[in-house]
């Protein structure tokens, strides 16, 4: 299917719109929270979204912020948030390239976009997959007829985010084990469910819950019987939960 034409006037007012009343644009988690939901390191995620500085013999030494927080003002992540450092992930983990050029990518595209969280947006990576791939010319790699075709490891990201149909996200599955090309989507993180806790896809049951229960002696049996889940899905909870606290 042919992809909507790109239109900013449409993009800017979904940006209002959102940005005014929408849940997933509300300061929720901390940034070791975010840290652990998404199995990246507290200071990595401090440092992507605040900004450090720091003294040194030759002086301060400043590192600016590449993730801009939703609420200005609030040291706490939104639902956006998370999503945009799920991508920034993929590009760091795999490409490494430089933050310097990630960041400067990342501003040329949000001053084009009209928008402080490009990364959220599934338009970048259709309608604006030409600009996306001239700003970030490591990171894309052309494929047959000189199309443009976004890496393999982006790719296996941007398959566990949800999109309405303005194209932003609203639902993310983080990758539950550390083997990301076998971890299934059995965790969701979704604002709307559970106060934008992790949750037990396709319910709406925490998956601390299901941890919390099962570190106090009750079994797997006992737990999918309760909550009518298969074992499996429960297993993957808490598995899940279990890595954040290891």
């Amino acid at each position: 299917m042919k992809q909507p034409i790109f239109n900013r006037k449409n993009f800017t007012t979904a940006i209002v719109l959102y940005q005014n009343q929408d849940p997933r644009y509300i300061g929720t988690y901390t940034a070791s929270e975010a840290a652990s939901y998404l199995h990246l390191a507290p200071s990595t995620v401090r440092m992507w979204v605040f900004g450090t500085r720091d003294r040194t013999k030759r002086g301060a030494k400043s590192f600016e912020s590449i993730v801009q927080p939703s609420e200005t003002g609030v040291r706490l992540l939104s639902f956006i948030n998370l999503v945009e450092l799920h991508v920034l992930s993929a590009i760091r983990r795999h490409h490494r390239i430089s933050l310097k050029k990630v960041r400067q990518s990342i501003a040329y595209i949000q001053k084009a976009f009209n928008t402080k969280h490009p990364l959220a947006c599934q338009q970048l990576y259709t309608d604006g997959v030409d600009l996306f791939i001239d700003r970030f010319g490591e990171l894309m790699n052309a494929s047959n007829q000189g199309q443009m075709a976004i890496p393999e490891i982006l790719q296996l990201y941007l398959q566990r985010i949800e999109w309405d149909e303005r194209g932003w996200a609203y639902r993310l599955y983080p990758f539950a084990r550390s083997s990301f090309s076998k971890s299934p989507k059995s965790i969701s993180i979704d604002p709307c469910i559970s106060f934008g806790q992790p949750v037990l896809a396709g319910t709406g049951i925490p998956t601390a819950m299901l941890a919390q229960r099962y570190v106090v002696g009750e079994s797997i049996s006992e737990l999918a019987t309760d909550y009518g889940c298969e074992r499996l899905k429960v297993e993957e909870a808490i598995r899940y939960e279990l890595a954040l606290v290891a």
